[in-house]
């Protein structure tokens, strides 16, 4: 076992649970993030927040710059807690993560997830359509985090803060800029695509492209927000994948 305690966060241990829901954060964010989530989904779920190397309690870990490195470290540490069924929920980077972490697990483990959830991510295959940041000098790197979005301004104007923060984001988006999809054959998984309705970098065809990835059951839902709605819709979000987990925890989806 490789640090495996480390990568699980704010995890609240279910003995009882049918199923393991293992959440990938987007840039720049850790396991925090889905800290309340246990309260809104099914008690057959057992919520396990993934912490990245250079967050919260990892913080003097350097974060990975590479997807390959990434989810090798990531799959041989978390898999101990695979002896169950298993969905992976991620959101932007982390919804790319999850997907080649599910990828991993088939062919190191010849495991699948119960259901890949994919958050404010286009599908993989697609070429990137945004321009690349990671390499920007510092002054530039953080305008375009302000045309972005997602970083709080009071984190960005706090020069404390802020070289706590400018490292691990600008290794996160290295990630994702530099992301070369491989072909492989469609996960042998459902495939769940949520996506918000005002993301400029996301539409729904891009979603919709995720199509290829299954060979089971493919649905896309959009909610009202922007890229970051997982933030600004968390209770309607949760609500739809409380709906959906129930549905694996209940048989009637497949495990």
């Amino acid at each position: 076992m490789i640090q495996a305690a480390s990568w699980l966060a704010h995890r609240r241990v279910n003995p009882a649970a049918k199923l393991r829901l293992f959440c990938f954060p987007y840039s720049g964010a850790d396991a925090s993030l889905f800290y309340r989530w246990p309260e809104s989904l099914p008690p057959g779920v057992e919520v396990c927040p993934v912490q990245l190397p250079g967050r919260g309690a990892r913080i003097g870990e350097a974060p990975f710059t590479a997807i390959g490195p990434l989810v090798e470290a990531c799959g041989t540490a978390l898999t101990p807690f695979l002896d169950r069924p298993f969905a992976l929920f991620g959101h932007s980077l982390g919804a790319l993560v999850a997907f080649e972490l599910a990828r991993w697990t088939r062919r190191r483990l010849a495991a699948e997830p119960a259901h890949l959830f994919v958050s404010a991510c286009g599908a993989p295959q697609l070429p990137d359509r945004e321009t690349a940041m990671h390499h920007l000098p510092d002054p530039e790197f953080l305008e375009a985090l302000r045309r972005l979005n997602g970083t709080p301004e009071a984190v960005l104007a706090q020069p404390e803060l802020r070289d706590l923060i400018l490292p691990i984001l600008r290794a996160d988006f290295t990630i994702c800029e530099t992301y070369s999809y491989t072909e492989e054959p469609p996960l042998d998984c459902p495939l769940s695509a949520y996506g918000g309705l005002r993301d400029v970098h996301v539409g729904r065809d891009r979603l919709e492209a995720w199509r290829t990835q299954t060979a089971r059951a493919f649905l896309v839902r959009m909610f009202p927000g922007d890229h970051f709605f997982l933030n600004s819709d968390r209770v309607l979000l949760l609500r739809v994948l409380a709906l959906e987990l129930h549905q694996i925890v209940a048989g009637r989806l497949r495990v």
